[in-house]
């Protein structure tokens, strides 16, 4: 009998912890029981997650670059890569733009719900944490970003998923100075990285056997803490207005692999469909990087050269679906509270939230403090931010577990192009978990 394809396990699973969640909404202490006996296990598994991601980063990036014999090949690497993933955000932020002036979603909303929406959330925790945040980040310089990029201590930046860029900085300095070094003398460090990378892989294939189970608990939580469901459908053009848009981003996605990497877009997304269904789950690329990186390298067939490079950067500058996101929720909020936008503030916007997406944490959440930097670049008054962030606060959870399968997605197919492009894309070679079992068990 054949085995139940992974990508398949995780969607019941998902279905299943979606109506358990509903379920547990009409049940007296339900929310308490999937908050204290089932959240948990969601967020074991997330944590797992993020436990390998930076040693994964770091084996595998030294790797790729150790292979490579030439570092001229990684520089071509990546100007291509960056030059790619700084077209397609253009592309989604327009995407976007030209969306929301078409549907006015910040039209049909009421001067009802818009009072109801700055009563529940304007002066929440989570609104003023977002706003002081950005602010933070708007006051430093232009170069911030690069001097942030460069951690002053490695163990410290290795031990903070949020510092991905300074790992990526570390690890591609680190790799660069082995190959001045010599094979001969950098071949000791080699061989432990090999190593090293097999045995993260191994781990990633471990903690994915849990992955129908963790997305259960996790949605059948957001479930039960899912906001008034009357604001919700008050917000429901606006949220499909992002929501299609997505969607068209993932028809751009498919218009790639079909006429530049000559493969079968349903085939490629079907290799990479427990990583997009990991993103949904968790709302967090760089959770989903493990999964993501043995995704592209086994399951698609691009080089370890090319992926380690690609993903982690792409994990960190690369947010396509977040870009598109802030420029949606953007126009929407200025639309609902009679903020008019020239032509030149949509231009600004397209130039805010490419820069801000750049460096900006792949974690949960981050999009709104984006969203905030983008908001006063075009001059929306600081009086009204809080009451904007809240028009948005209650649907902003679904839409980032959306974008976030949106990053990913993109993410993978720019390694696959930019493998494409460099004769780096072989066959799929899988490997399962127990591959080895037999000798050892």
């Amino acid at each position: 009998m054949k085995k139940l394809a992974l990508h398949w396990k995780i969607l019941i699973g998902m279905v299943l912890g979606i109506v358990f969640g509903v379920i547990m909404t009409s049940v007296e202490g339900g929310s308490g029981f999937v908050g204290n006996w089932i959240k948990p296990f969601g967020s074991i598994f997330v944590k797992l997650l993020k436990l390998i991601a930076v040693p994964l980063i770091i084996a595998s990036l030294i790797k790729g670059i150790s292979d490579l014999k030439d570092i001229s090949k990684f520089k071509n690497i990546g100007l291509r890569t960056i030059g790619i993933y700084i077209g397609t955000t253009v592309i989604a932020i327009t995407i976007g733009l030209l969306l929301v002036n078409v549907v006015k979603p910040g039209e049909g909303i009421s001067e009802e719900t818009i009072e109801k929406l700055t009563q529940t959330y304007a002066n929440s925790d989570g609104v003023k944490a977002k706003i002081a945040e950005a602010s933070r980040q708007k006051n430093s310089g232009p170069l911030q970003f690069l001097v942030d990029m460069v951690p002053d201590n490695a163990m410290k930046a290795m031990s903070n998923n949020k510092a991905m860029l300074q790992v990526i900085f570390f690890t591609i300095f680190f790799g660069i100075s082995m190959l001045l070094i010599g094979e001969k003398k950098s071949e000791p460090l080699k061989n432990f990285f090999d190593s090293l990378n097999e045995v993260v892989l191994k781990m990633v294939d471990l903690i994915m056997l849990f992955a129908p189970y963790a997305v259960f608990a996790l949605l059948a939580n957001v479930v039960v803490s899912s906001n008034d469901p009357d604001l919700l459908i008050a917000l429901l053009k606006y949220g499909l207005t992002v929501v299609f848009g997505l969607l068209l981003m993932v028809v751009f996605y498919m218009i790639i692999m079909s006429i530049f990497v000559k493969k079968n877009p349903l085939w490629f997304l079907k290799q990479i469909s427990p990583a997009q269904l990991l993103a949904f789950s968790t709302s967090s690329s760089a959770a989903t990087l493990p999964v993501t990186m043995e995704r592209v390298e086994e399951h698609v067939g691009v080089d370890k050269e090319v992926s380690s490079f690609v993903l982690p950067v792409g994990a960190t500058i690369n947010m396509d679906g977040t870009s598109l996101y802030q420029a949606v929720a953007a126009v929407f909020i200025a639309q609902a509270l009679s903020f008019d936008l020239s032509f030149a503030d949509q231009l600004t916007i397209i130039l805010t939230a490419l820069l801000a997406s750049i460096g900006s944490a792949a974690v949960p959440g981050a999009g709104m403090v984006m969203l905030v930097i983008v908001l006063e670049a075009v001059g929306f008054p600081a009086d009204k931010l809080a009451i904007g962030l809240a028009l948005i606060f209650a649907v902003d959870r679904p839409l980032d577990m959306c974008r976030t399968v949106i990053n990913v997605t993109g993410d993978a197919t720019v390694a696959t192009l930019v493998a494409k492009s460099v004769g780096k894309l072989g066959d799929p070679k899988p490997k399962n978990w127990d591959d080895n079992y037999d000798a050892v068990k």
